[in-house]
């Protein structure tokens, strides 16, 4: 693994390298998540699903309630208890 030094300009701005652009498939426009802890900063690279795997992917979680028994009047309620449990 290389390391690459980066410089913040005034506005906070950083350029990736063109390597790491590459190696991702990174894009002018692409969107990338940040996390921060202590002194450590972290980029993840989001690539947005297109319209078909959407589609795909929201077959396989209806499919997947189905067969769990959940119902689309249950939604409320889960979503109330996974904010719940999140505050924990």
């Amino acid at each position: 693994m290389n390391v690459d030094l980066l410089t913040v300009s005034s506005k906070g701005q950083i350029v990736l390298p063109i390597e790491i652009r590459k190696a991702l498939s990174i894009e002018s426009g692409d969107k990338l998540a940040v996390y921060a802890s202590d002194d450590v900063i972290m980029l993840k690279a989001i690539k947005m699903p297109t319209e078909e795997e959407f589609k795909i992917k929201l077959k396989q979680a209806s499919k997947w309630a189905k067969e769990v028994g959940y119902k689309e009047e249950d939604i409320n309620d889960i979503i109330k208890s996974v904010r719940k449990n999140k505050k924990k």
